[in-house]
């Protein structure tokens, strides 16, 4: 994965148009900071909320990854062969779901800024 792809920018938590500042406040699991990322990057002081509610958006990436993920785990507890009851299938994945979801909110707020914003080499940067 190398600079200059979206997928190192989500991956990475940096900003999607430089690539090198960092997009959050803090690491994914300080529950006190979840929401909170940088107004403009630290690096090259692009501006990160493009608008009032820009990051509602967000949520419809974040829906589309926790149904797969839901739908991940129960394929492969059936392909697998796992048996299992309705109920405990349920509470496991809603489990694993609750675990994952300062993950799942980071990544889908990333994801949404990396729709949006475009990746600027140093050359394009200083003009």
């Amino acid at each position: 994965m190398k600079k200059g792809t979206k997928l190192y920018s989500i991956l990475n938590g940096k900003c999607p148009h430089c690539h090198e500042g960092d997009f959050f406040l803090s690491n994914l699991y300080d529950l006190r900071k979840l929401d909170d990322n940088y107004d403009n990057c630290p690096k090259c002081n692009e501006t990160f909320n493009l608008d009032p509610g820009f990051y509602f958006g967000a949520m419809y990436i974040s829906y589309a990854l926790v149904t797969a993920l839901m739908v991940t785990v129960w394929v492969a507890l059936i392909v697998l062969s796992i048996e299992v009851e309705l109920l405990h299938k349920i509470i496991g994945i809603s489990i694993i779901w609750l675990l994952l979801t300062p993950v799942i909110h980071s990544l889908s707020k990333i994801i949404w800024a990396n729709i949006f914003m475009q990746y600027k080499t140093n050359n394009n940067l200083n003009k």
